[in-house]
């Protein structure tokens, strides 16, 4: 499978990768060679602890790695009028009777307890590219959907929403 990303995301990516081979491995490597020093290393629970965070460390950068090597790159741009990536959108739900506001982003900064909402998630595919005004269905899986009126939509990007982990 293949993952959306835009350049900003790539771009955030390849800057996180080189924070962490230049700073976070420096460091790791440091904690590593320090807490080896204090003796046998079979009881050494601080050399067991920093073997762990460079081990982290190397997986995330490898993970960040073939996330770029395998992305399809996708554009962030849309009409004036129409629902895009890095838009705001304030939904209406029917059936709760309840507004929501989140920020539709690509998979890998969904975070729906920050109010980021991925395109690949079913309220994602189902706006994206619709227009104000418009009532949306949701559709969850061939037996459950609800549906939705997009209230407002703010094109306007704050960039709180970053990748970066370190």
């Amino acid at each position: 499978m293949h993952n959306e990303l835009t350049q900003s995301d790539i771009d955030k990516m390849k800057e996180e990768i080189e924070y962490r081979k230049l700073v976070v491995r420096k460091e790791a490597l440091e904690a590593v060679k320090e807490a080896r020093a204090h003796g046998d290393l079979s009881e050494n629970f601080e050399y067991h602890a920093a073997k762990k965070d460079k081990n982290q460390n190397e997986s995330r950068i490898r993970y960040l790695e073939r996330m770029i090597k395998t992305a399809v790159v996708i554009s962030d741009d849309s009409k004036d009028d129409e629902i895009g990536v890095n838009n705001t959108v304030t939904l209406y739900f029917e059936e709760d009777g309840e507004e929501e506001t989140f920020k539709l982003v690509t998979t890998v900064r969904g975070n729906t307890l920050k109010g980021l909402v991925s395109i690949e998630s079913p309220v994602g595919k189902a706006i994206l590219g619709h227009k104000e005004g418009e009532r949306v269905y949701v559709k969850i899986n061939e037996q459950a959907g609800y549906y939705v009126t997009i209230r407002k939509i703010d094109k306007t990007s704050d960039g709180n929403d970053q990748i970066r982990r370190f």
